[in-house]
């Protein structure tokens, strides 16, 4: 039985309400956030933590995303030799998406504790499942590699009640105002019921008119982590520098133990190591998931995150 939120019952007026209202109850403890994170938070709907992740699991994230996309990190020319697969999603061609989604190196920072943590603390619940998402090597832009960036939703603002989700990036390089990276506009999330009342009846709910709004761009090292509601809008800019710049997606939501399909279906994911369904995802070609990567180790809390094993 689901929410008004399209979250399960019992997270309604908990999980669903902290997100949306930034309010905790009375005796709430923080696991690992402090009070400061927590009001900047509530205020920005975004959070910048700091070396969440230590090198020792970065470093075999860096290496496949360089073996996956053919490249070395040393050859310019290599950067630009594959011709990326496109995606439905015309806006997200050129992005620098890695196709690659349930390898040993990607789990293990998946179930790595502090993360779960992190998210534990900002959905007020430790049972969470965690996305299973993909890598993003982000080249400089250059003709034929043209990418613009661009600011958007990925949840229909125009629905009523809003859809409630987090979203979130791990940086694997340095993310600077050269290399490109997150852009987000708090000014929109803070006042988004008066900021939509000034908007035509037609506005595109995915993609908002920023005119006239400031524009954040984050800079951020390798092993922080940016964390935002999906009422944020954001976006990652170009790369206009000399240089990649790589970032994991990860996040984490509420387990639903109860849905069977899903369940099974990520489950399916891991073991067999393939890719989600949907335009954005046009998953590998060649496949190298299934024939080159053995499947991925999970200990007892990647088996919980996937949904392997079960919260109670």
């Amino acid at each position: 039985m689901k929410s008004k939120y399209g979250l399960p019952d019992d997270f309604a007026e908990t999980a669903a309400a902290r997100i949306m209202t930034g309010r905790r109850p009375a005796g709430d403890t923080l696991r690992i956030l402090t009070e400061d994170d927590w009001e900047s938070w509530r205020r920005n709907g975004y959070l910048h933590l700091r070396d969440v992740v230590p090198a020792k699991l970065l470093e075999p994230v860096i290496d496949l995303a360089w073996e996956f996309q053919e490249m070395s990190p040393d050859d310019p020319e290599s950067w630009y030799a594959r011709p990326p697969a496109r995606i439905g999603m015309e806006e997200l061609n050129f992005s620098g998406m890695v196709e690659v989604y349930n390898h040993q190196a990607l789990w293990d920072v998946r179930q790595h504790p502090k993360i779960h943590r992190i998210f534990a603390d900002l959905w007020g619940t430790e049972k969470l499942w965690v996305t299973i998402d993909r890598l993003n090597l982000n080249l400089p832009v250059r003709p034929g590699n043209d990418f613009r960036g661009f600011i958007h939703w990925d949840i229909d603002t125009g629905r009523d009640p809003l859809p409630v989700n987090l979203q979130g990036v791990l940086s694997l390089s340095d993310s600077t105002v050269e290399t490109g990276g997150f852009q987000c506009v708090p000014e929109i999330y803070r006042n988004f019921s008066q900021w939509v009342r000034t908007q035509p009846p037609d506005r595109n709910t995915w993609m908002p008119d920023v005119a006239g709004c400031e524009v954040l761009q984050i800079e951020t090292r390798p092993g922080d982590m940016l964390i935002w509601n999906s009422l944020l809008p954001h976006g990652i800019r170009p790369n206009r520098s000399n240089r990649p710049r790589l970032a994991m997606y990860i996040t984490m939501f509420p387990a639903q133990e109860e849905n069977e399909e899903l369940r099974q279906w990520r489950i399916s994911s891991w073991r067999d190591r393939i890719a989600p369904e949907g335009m954005a995802f046009p998953g590998d070609p060649r496949k190298w998931e299934q024939t080159r990567y053995r499947r991925a180790e999970l200990n007892g809390l990647g088996e919980k995150l996937l949904g392997l094993q079960s919260w109670e």
